[in-house]
């Protein structure tokens, strides 16, 4: 509510009104009535009488000042003896007041005494999750023979010029956790500093069939996982400071943007609430940086139409800082470590439709000898060497995706996503030829939204994560046997109170790393999801 000091500040106050002349006297000659802030008075609005001793007080305290301001003349008797009696039938309501008004004001003060900060709001989300992976006979991945354990270590290539095969039982059920803590900053009200902190120990069942390379991709939900390279260890996820520039453009700078905050979004597909994997949370070949150094810039070009664009070079908070996060590297730094360069165009002619358009350009460093793994987008992880087992240089290559969600009622919608993507293959031996990998993927899927209950979600996805279209011959994990993966997903998420969910998931995934013998392999998760 604001004071107000004429009568014609109200707006939706005239003269014909029956109080009008109250009002004005009330406004006019004692200033003791406040209007809402968008200038209206209201006064059909049906009140309680806590409500008129509120405002009874505030004319009492008025009289009062201006009694001892001594402009006692300006307060007539009648009006006086009319407060005196007002004041006698509402004793009671104005000593419950005065009684509120006191227990605010002291909780007020404790508040104020034990906050957190007074510019920086903390934020926190844990999940537990339950999950298992059930294959339906042996899967075989292509992995090294002398670490068959290890979904890092890369194969090598036989006599036939093969990647190296292994054989992979039955993963036992795992139970972990995960976590995030934000700290919300804001020095002018439009400004935010954004430092989240996270942390695990999530180390999912699947990771144990897949070939080298694809570690926390195929069959595990996103939020199973450490979080840093070691469990259970602090870590920080994103480090960003964002500022508007005029009416319409954002700006955000940081040594740790989360490039997720401003491309591939999609309402049905979000990991808080939307479809679960990896593989389903967004586009397979988008972009090698998902935590980096650089700046991001949002243009809200026109009311349906917003340009994001943005540099990032790679410092993401889950690989090993003694090989990645090249971007504080000296010896690489900002503009000489595996970096992308994106844009995207959103177009949002609704509430209920979207439709982005995104491009990106990545340079793309070799580790330990070859392209691939977190960090070789659009190569969906995996790895890629020279075609005869031999180092690769420095890649470039390109992405481009195509993302919609489609609310088609209140109950149904719609999403998908294509992607393509080509990677430049350079190898250190000048007498091999290089050339290009081109793949493909696809995700149509539908959304349930406030199904059971408000705020629930539930979520059908379809996805095709890898479909080479070309240059198989330089995947040394991920080709496989020249079989195409694909994938169904099905969840709900559940919200129980305002704080706290259960998700339940599950997984069908066929042709599993891409050998079309391989054995269907069923993973089920349950969720459990609390925010404070």
């Amino acid at each position: 509510m604001e004071q107000v000091t004429s009568v014609s500040q109200l707006s939706d106050v005239r003269p014909t009104d029956w109080a009008f002349q109250a009002l004005q006297s009330l406004v006019e000659r004692y200033g003791c009535i406040a209007g809402y802030p968008d200038g209206t008075y209201r006064g059909n609005r049906a009140m309680t009488r806590y409500e008129f001793a509120a405002g009874l007080n505030a004319c009492l305290d008025k009289v009062a000042e201006l009694v001892t301001a001594g402009t006692s003349n300006l307060v007539k008797k009648e009006d006086l003896q009319k407060l005196r009696r007002l004041q006698e039938e509402f004793a009671a309501e104005l000593a419950t007041l005065r009684g509120r008004i006191d227990v605010l004001e002291a909780r007020t003060a404790n508040l104020e005494s034990n906050q957190f900060s007074t510019t920086t709001k903390l934020n926190a989300t844990v999940w537990f999750n339950l999950t298992s992976a059930f294959p339906t006979g042996d899967i075989r991945a292509e992995r090294s023979r002398t670490a068959p354990d290890s979904p890092f270590a890369a194969p090598t290539r036989d006599a036939n010029n093969r990647p190296t095969r292994v054989e992979r039982g039955q993963p036992e059920t795992t139970f972990s956790y995960y976590a995030f803590l934000t700290l919300n900053t804001s020095f002018t009200g439009k400004d935010s500093l954004v430092t989240q902190l996270v942390f695990g120990n999530g180390n999912s069942p699947a990771n144990e069939l897949v070939s080298a390379g694809f570690y926390n991709s195929w069959g595990t939900p996103f939020l199973d996982q450490t979080g840093t390279p070691t469990a259970n260890v602090v870590g920080i996820r994103e480090m960003s400071y964002t500022f508007p520039v005029g009416d319409k453009i954002q700006v955000a700078i940081g040594p740790r943007l989360n490039y997720y905050r401003y491309f591939d979004g999609n309402r049905f597909t979000f990991f808080m609430k939307g479809a679960t994997s990896f593989n389903s949370n967004g586009s397979t070949l988008l972009n090698a940086v998902d935590r980096g150094s650089g700046a991001a810039v949002t243009w809200q070009v026109a009311k349906p139409l917003k340009l994001t664009a943005a540099y990032m070079a790679e410092n993401t908070e889950f690989l090993n800082p003694a090989v990645f996060n090249t971007a504080s590297n000296p010896r690489e730094g900002l503009f000489n470590s595996s970096n992308t360069i994106t844009a995207q165009l959103e177009y949002a002619p609704t509430n209920s439709f979207n439709l982005r358009l995104i491009y990106a350009r990545s340079s793309l460093k070799p580790y330990n000898g070859f392209i691939g793994g977190a960090v070789g987008e659009p190569l969906p992880y995996g790895y890629a060497d020279d075609g005869f087992g031999g180092r690769v240089r420095d890649s470039g290559a390109d992405a481009f995706v195509v993302n919609f969600d489609w609310l088609l009622g209140r109950n149904f919608g719609l999403f998908g996503r294509y992607s393509y993507g080509q990677l430049e293959i350079n190898p250190v031996n000048r007498d091999r030829s290089g050339g290009d990998i081109k793949v493909q993927s696809f995700q149509v899927g539908m959304g349930f939204p406030d199904i059971g209950k408000k705020g629930a979600l539930g979520v059908l996805s379809f996805v095709v994560p890898h479909d080479y279209i070309s240059g198989r011959r330089f995947l040394l994990a991920g080709g496989g046997n020249g079989g195409t993966q694909y994938e169904v997903e099905g969840s709900y998420y559940y919200p129980i109170t305002n704080n706290i969910a259960i998700v339940p998931a599950f997984y069908a995934i066929f042709n599993a790393n891409n050998f079309d013998g391989n054995p269907t392999v069923f993973v089920g998760n349950l969720r459990t999801q609390f925010s404070f």
